[in-house]
């Protein structure tokens, strides 16, 4: 005997699947996983509750489901994650974008706010979350995009093309600010969401997370490995009064605010924390 399946029945389902998987926001990951194998949105879930489906959305649906109980991110599956303003195209190739990451870019708009066609600069861009959010709300604004993977600069060229900002985004392949010059400056803003987590960290966290590039995650022995050395190379590149901007560990506020005060070149030298009241971004003015 044949089961009839009706949207209702599936996301119920679903919802339990993933709650006995341990998954953090089971029906909302249900939602939007069966959203996307439907071509629909959240809501039309809701309205078309009752509907039967056919099996071969059943089995579109059942691909998603099974990927995801595997631990593989929701952004991964259905290819896409809202940032910002903005939605991104993201796959394994870079970082799913964070909402705490919206901090930082929330910061960087209000440094930017009055300067007239301001410079900026996103090191370790991955997907172009950063840059492609300033450059979308600062109309003026010349961004550039650096980062070290190939296959990332990829998928922000990708994205900087679909918002229409393509000549708005210059990307570049390179090590952190190596691929900046005199030319470039000053700049008003270097911002940068660099791998922060201890390197022994890495095998105890979260499940989804180890679907991750992991050159993105891995920070060295106390995961400030990258942030020293922004800190350090940063200076000349910035205008006076510029600013710099760097995403941390909710654990690393105390010792990267001394790091940047002992460099001596830095003034109003503060850690801003997210809106779960955690040490989140550093942001330091060229003095």
């Amino acid at each position: 005997m044949s089961e009839t399946w009706t949207i209702a029945r599936v996301l119920d389902w679903t919802t339990g699947y993933f709650k006995d998987k341990q998954i953090d926001s089971p029906r909302f990951d249900a939602e939007l996983l069966i959203a996307d194998a439907l071509g629909i949105d959240r809501m039309r879930i809701y309205l078309d509750h009752h509907k039967p489906l056919r099996p071969s959305e059943l089995s579109e649906i059942r691909a998603r489901v099974q990927r995801r109980g595997r631990y593989e991110p929701v952004a991964y599956i259905t290819g896409s994650r809202g940032f910002w303003s903005i939605d991104l195209a993201v796959d394994r190739r870079v970082l799913v974008p964070r909402p705490d990451t919206e901090r930082l870019v929330e910061r960087a708009i209000a440094r930017l706010k009055g300067i007239e066609a301001p410079r900026v600069a996103d090191i370790g861009c991955g997907s172009g979350a950063i840059a492609l959010a300033i450059a979308h709300d600062v109309a003026d604004a010349r961004v550039i995009g650096v980062d070290r993977s190939a296959d990332a600069l990829a998928v922000s060229r990708h994205n900087g093309e679909a918002l229409g900002l393509g000549d708005r985004v210059e990307w570049r392949e390179g090590d952190l600010l190596g691929p900046l010059g005199e030319a470039d400056g000053p700049l008003q803003l270097i911002a940068s969401n660099p791998p922060y987590i201890p390197t022994g960290d890495l095998a105890g966290l979260m499940p989804d997370v180890q679907h991750e590039p992991r050159a993105a995650l891995d920070g060295g022995a106390d995961g400030l490995d990258l942030v020293r050395r922004l800190i350090a190379d940063a200076p000349p590149l910035l205008a006076e009064g510029g600013a710099l901007l760097i995403e941390i560990g909710h654990d690393q506020g105390a010792a990267v605010k001394a790091l940047a005060e002992a460099d001596g070149r830095y003034t109003d030298v503060q850690i801003v924390q997210d809106y779960g009241r955690r040490d989140r971004v550093l942001e330091a003015t060229r003095a």
